[in-house]
């Protein structure tokens, strides 16, 4: 497979990259163009991640100084826009988890979409601190009742569980609010102009390697898919094959407030994953120029390798230049990445609740709620570690 494939790829990424800024500012910063806003930063997001992953799959085709320099460019783009995103879905999966812990299915009844900002009164911050002055109050019902009673009904939340919602709700929307600003900032600095010019030059000219035209794809995708594989065989899946293992808690009352280190290499795997599947892109597109030009685009005496076949699909339609073709579905693939997102975002949200629960100060009862909060999102760890061993294995022991 030609390195002229992965040009064509990078191209059409480095267009949707540019759409989507466009997008972006077009939007603008109001209130009322959020929801634009989210949707063009996403956008941009998947392009810069998608250059980069294949900037990294495939460097030995590209010229080397530049790759070197743009991948960690696109990697503080992506990162610097994932942090807003990154801290609602914490603080809205941390209060679901408290109401599904104090019996309440689902949150309380919020106001329209997009009637307050968030943390005001029709976000989860304005539910949280509302939930926090009922239960607060002494012999206080929920309204509408007309009675009052002592204690709190079943399914409601207890005064420790309310404001450990409130303190919640006020540390994570802090940093979501400091994470929109960072990303205003950076989407307005130098930096991003310098990252925006060399995507703009690489949607027309990708620089490629003087060897680029004697190189295959097909060995650069295999050992991405090779890493993976070795990332995936050095888990510990025969304890995550046993569900309530407890192995996600060990550490839980450690004092070092830094990360679990248990959880790294799950999350190096998730990334492998990912690059993973932005290779099996690549090549997807490869075997529909292939189709599109009869099926010439198959390298001479150059066979896909085992591994490697039921990943090159059977050529379909021609590959757009934006928005790109999904490859058909592996169900290995799928069922991994939803495990392994899972396990990030409980991770993540466990994290958060341990570090509310070293506030100074906080009132036994709050801090209790907040421990058990973070014991069961360290059981979600565990539940989705469960899941992405089960899928895995299944599919190892289907195909054999």
């Amino acid at each position: 497979m030609s390195a002229e494939v992965l040009a064509g790829y990078l191209r059409a990424q480095a267009t949707e990259f540019l759409r989507a800024l466009r997008l972006h500012r077009e939007a603008g910063t109001g209130a009322a163009a959020s929801q634009g806003s989210a949707e063009a930063a996403l956008a941009l997001r998947r392009a810069a991640r998608r250059i980069s992953g294949s900037l990294h799959t495939f460097q030995a085709v590209l010229d080397p100084g530049w790759s070197e320099a743009m991948r960690p460019e696109l990697a503080w783009v992506s990162g610097t826009l994932a942090l807003e995103h990154a801290c609602s879905a914490r603080l809205e999966r941390l209060l679901q988890a408290l109401h599904r812990l104090s019996g309440t299915a689902a949150l309380p009844a919020r106001g329209p979409a997009g009637a307050g900002p968030p943390g005001g009164s029709g976000g989860p911050g304005g539910a949280a601190r509302s939930a926090a002055a009922v239960a607060a109050r002494p012999g206080s019902a929920p309204a509408g009742t007309g009675t009052t009673t002592t204690a709190p009904e079943r399914g409601s939340l207890t005064v420790g569980a309310a404001k450990a919602g409130a303190l919640l709700d006020r540390q994570l929307t802090l940093a979501r609010t400091r994470a929109h600003s960072t990303a205003l900032q950076a989407l307005g600095s130098s930096r991003f102009h310098a990252v925006a010019d060399k995507v703009a030059v690489l949607a027309s000219e990708v620089p490629l390697s003087p060897a680029a035209s004697a190189t295959d794809l097909r060995p650069l995708a295999e050992a991405a898919r090779e890493r993976l594989v070795d990332a995936v065989a050095a888990l510990p899946l025969l304890t995550a094959g046993s569900p309530y293992n407890a192995e996600a808690l060990v550490h839980g009352l450690s004092p070092d407030p830094a990360p679990h280190p248990q959880d790294a290499p799950w999350h190096q795997v998730r990334l492998l994953l990912r690059l993973h599947r932005y290779a099996r892109e690549v090549l997807h597109r490869a075997a529909e120029t292939s189709g599109a030009a009869g099926g010439a685009g198959t390298a001479a005496g150059a066979e896909p390798t085992a591994p490697l076949a039921a990943v090159v699909p059977a050529p379909t339609t021609v590959f757009p230049a934006a928005p790109p073709v999904a490859p058909p579905h592996d169900l290995r693939l799928i069922v991994a990445g939803e495990a392994l997102d899972r396990h990030r975002d409980a991770s993540e949200a466990s994290a958060a609740a341990a570090h509310a629960a070293r506030t100074p100060r906080i009132a036994p009862a709050t801090a209790y709620a907040l421990g058990v909060l973070h014991a069961d999102q360290r059981h979600e760890v565990e539940a989705a570690r469960y899941a992405f061993q089960l899928g895995w294995q299944k599919d190892v022991l289907g195909s054999s």
